[in-house]
């Protein structure tokens, strides 16, 4: 640009200013270096503009200024008497296309057919590109369908119009319709075809495009070479893609991103960051898809440090004004369990997007902050903000989460007045929502309503909201009908952690081995942790203790943390000091961050009247600053949640909580309640009675009999495991008052109802 400013005084110099070419051309390259401002100043004052002149300018207003300021200097063009050609109306067509401007666009089309350029082959493939840019791909192909000949761009266009419209199948058709026609595919076709195999996960075609490619010299390509890998990576084989990539000679950054993407969508997430690392280590500028890449795989580690890190990178390299990588960075620090960060950068974004809205009040519901998350959805509503089925997950997320019926129904009405009850992720989210606030059965129908329209998820939804409800037959029914050989959907790794969760809940041992079995041997899907943790869980329930080590031992890789903490919960269950010990010992190697399994260690000593060693489990907790996280327990009343805790006196109605809850003990005692007592130490017997009585359930569940109508069912939400005692006593409250009682602890749901547990004590 420079360079130009210096050579127009030799070009006036030489009188050569006013000649028609050197003004045109003038145009042409400011236009071209971004200075239109440049451009106008040369063609405004010239005398006598020749039609060259006009068509320049256009197609520089066309491609760098916005639509408005185009459309106007083309009426002013036909003012002047300037009669369009053909290339004027391309011009206008591309811009209104990457403006997914469809209105404006439709009116140029008609002054297109107007002006006589229907049949014209560069002009029609303009509009077809319109029509697939703005989403109207059965428009762009009804052009194409018309036109009397089809060059190889024509193709093209039409089969990149449904590859990006979400349907890959048709470009494929096309490909082979093409061929037909005998036209041979271009490096453009490939590029264009290659993603749309990768769409359908279609590996065959991928490989005969391959094929195609190296054929006739184009893998050589860094857009093909990008393409092939890209398409590797998302049939599953990274290797080969990973292999390709290795293989190139030259790299841009769009190879780099679809490498890291790979990586992130094959799981592999410490691979992905690697290979970011490594792509600044060679001096490469990342763009903001690289980042939101990065960004993607420190979430799913929970890496907050590599998360800051490129966080940091991100404000250096001037991306923090994106709001995509903003938003990227918002559902980072909440994957990473610091809402308090994403809320600042939430609240510092000017211009917030749907994402943006939509990601923070996930980032709320997944982190336990619940009223939060609904507070801002109403905010994000009160600005008039049009919801999808995104922000209507979140929210039910968050709903589901607090456990509350009543908020359950708000947002059941909620989907259905916004005509989002037949998407199946909103379906999906709503028969999650309805398990985990204790209607398992008004899930059951809002599942069976779906019909053909279900997806794996929402049968994952509906077989764990059984297994934590205690409904393990019923849970393995469905299962079994998944598998069944009408069923078109296959069971994924999440159905099978969901159905052996489900036995283990109801000591379904022979059923959670089988298909535990079944994954890898059936299906194919290597375990995970996750799956190994659950089966320890299923034999530990089951008092099959020395099974389970012997599980733990014989696993083909190292267990981690949730393993041996399955396997020291049901030693706790089951009294059992020495495998207890052991799974500690393991446990602790790995420095687990949640102190609730220094407590379980504690509570099988105590169990076990091992005080001194209770002692010595309690001191190493203060060594490590290590705390047992406060139990609470949650009541919904009168539109408002009510939260207890062990011993609080903080409640308006404490008093009258306390006294009522002094009455019903003597009632339950009278009905045959014994008070556990064996896990207090060192205070008298009555004492030991008065802390048992202050748990945090006993309180709720007290102040929601007092507070509500008899035969009203009460719903409480405890944030750890029922311990023995309450759930002995609740029994017997539900005895004594002839109430069904519905508890949520971390773990399941207990139904209490005439002095039985849905559980049948085993949990």
């Amino acid at each position: 640009m420079k360079e130009l400013q210096q050579f127009i005084p030799l070009i006036m110099k030489s009188g050569l200013y006013n000649e028609h070419l050197f003004q045109t051309k003038l145009v042409s390259l400011f236009c071209r270096f971004g200075s239109l401002n440049d451009a106008v100043k040369v063609f405004d004052p010239i005398e006598s503009k020749v039609d060259p002149l006009y068509h320049t300018l256009l197609k520089g207003y066309a491609q760098q200024s916005n639509l408005d300021s185009a459309m106007k200097f083309f009426s002013r063009m036909k003012h002047d008497g300037i009669s369009p050609i053909v290339y004027n109306y391309a011009y206008l067509m591309k811009a209104c296309a990457d403006k997914f401007d469809v209105r404006r666009g439709k009116q140029i089309h008609a002054q297109l057919i107007l002006n006589g350029f229907s049949d014209n082959l560069y002009s029609m493939t303009s509009v077809m590109n319109l029509y697939a840019k703005c989403r109207e791909i059965h428009e762009a192909y009804k052009m194409f369908d018309r036109m009397p000949e089809k060059d190889l761009v024509c193709w093209n266009t039409v089969i990149a119009g449904f590859a990006h419209n979400g349907m890959p199948k048709r470009s494929l058709e096309l490909v082979s319709a093409m061929q037909e026609e005998g036209h041979i595919p271009d490096l453009v076709t490939v590029v264009t075809i290659l993603p749309a195999s990768a769409n359908i996960g279609n590996l065959r075609v991928g490989k005969s495009i391959h094929a195609y490619a190296v054929r006739h010299g184009l893998e050589s390509y860094v857009n093909v070479s990008t393409a092939l890998l890209d398409m590797y990576a998302k049939c599953g084989l990274i290797r080969t893609a990973r292999h390709i990539f290795d293989s190139m000679s030259s790299k841009t950054v769009v190879s780099w991103n679809s490498m890291i993407d790979g990586y992130s969508q094959s799981g592999d997430y410490s691979e992905a960051l690697d290979l970011f690392q490594k792509m600044l280590d060679e001096g490469l500028r990342p763009s903001n898809v690289t980042v939101m890449g990065a960004l993607h795989a420190c979430a799913n580690l929970c890496d907050i440090n590599r998360g800051q890190f490129v966080h940091k990178l991100v404000i250096d390299s001037g991306l923090d004004s994106d709001v995509s990588v903003t938003n990227s960075l918002i559902s980072m620090y909440c994957k990473c369990k610091r809402v308090d960060l994403a809320a600042q950068l939430f609240h510092k974004l000017r211009m917030k997007s749907l994402v943006s809205w939509n990601a923070m009040i996930l980032g709320y519901a997944q982190n336990g902050f619940t009223i939060e998350a609904i507070s801002l959805f109403c905010k994000m509503q009160e600005k008039n903000m049009k919801l999808d089925s995104f922000s209507l997950v979140s929210v039910i997320t968050a709903v589901a989460e607090l456990s509350v019926l009543r908020q359950a129904k708000w947002a059941h009405g909620l989907a259905v007045r916004t005509c989002l009850d037949k998407n199946v992720f909103a379906m999906t989210a709503l028969v999650d929502m309805y398990a985990k606030c204790g209607a398992v059965h008004t899930a059951r129908k809002l599942f069976d309503s779906m019909g053909d329209n279900r997806h794996v998820t929402t049968w994952n939804a509906m077989i764990d909201g059984y297994g934590t409800h205690g409904f393990g037959e019923e849970a393995v029914e469905l299962f079994e009908h998944m598998c069944s050989k009408g069923s078109v959907i296959n069971p994924n790794d999440v159905t099978f952690l969901c159905i052996i969760s489900a036995c283990s809940h109801s000591g379904l041992v022979k059923q959670g081995r089988k298909y535990f079995t079944m994954m890898k041997e059936k299906y194919g899907l290597e375990p995970k942790m996750d799956h190994y943790g659950a089966v320890v869980d299923l034999l530990g329930r089951a008092g099959q203790l020395k099974e389970a080590w012997e599980f733990i031992l014989q696993m083909p890789v190292e267990p981690e943390i949730n393993v041996f903490g399955a396997m020291l919960g049901a030693c706790k269950i089951h009294k059992n000091v020495d495998l207890g010990e052991k799974a500690a010992d393991k446990l602790f190697d790995l420095e687990p961050d949640d102190g609730g399994y220094h407590v379980l260690l504690a509570n099988i000593y105590a169990i076990a009247s091992m005080w001194d060693k209770v002692a010595k489990v309690r001191t190493l907790m203060e060594k490590k600053g290590i705390q047992k996280t406060p139990g609470c327990s949650s009541v919904d009343l009168k539109n408002e949640v009510h939260t207890f805790y062990s011993g609080s006196v903080k409640h308006p109605q404490s008093e009258r909580i306390y006294a009522y809850l002094g009455e019903l003990i003597d009632r339950i005692k009278e009905a045959g309640y014994v008070p556990d007592t064996s896990s207090i130490h060192d205070v008298e017997e009555d004492v030991q009675e008065q802390l048992l009585n202050t748990h945090s359930e006993k309180l709720a569940i007290s102040f929601g009999l007092i507070n509500s109508s008899p035969g009203t069912t009460i719903h409480i939400r405890k944030n750890l495991r029922v311990c023995g005692d309450c759930h002995n006593a609740t029994k017997y409250i539900s005895l004594v008052t002839e109430r069904e009682i519905i508890v949520r602890d971390m773990h399941r749901f207990h139904h209490f109802k005439n002095g039985v547990c849905s559980c049948g004590d085993y949990w």
